[in-house]
């Protein structure tokens, strides 16, 4: 988590757990400065900027 950042803004990201077994399954990096969610499905994180998705 400490070497992740948001994509658009470079901001830090919030972790927001909804599954975990020995690492987070699925769950959302959120962005506190410019407000946007991404979301972690099966381990994988999709930081992808909105623009893109």
């Amino acid at each position: 988590m400490e070497i992740l950042c948001c994509p658009v803004c470079k901001g830090d990201l919030d972790l927001r757990v909804v599954l975990e077994k020995d690492e987070v399954v699925t769950g959302i990096l959120h962005c506190k400065h410019c407000n946007h969610d991404y979301e972690i499905q099966d381990g994988i994180p999709n930081l992808l900027p909105p623009d893109f998705k």
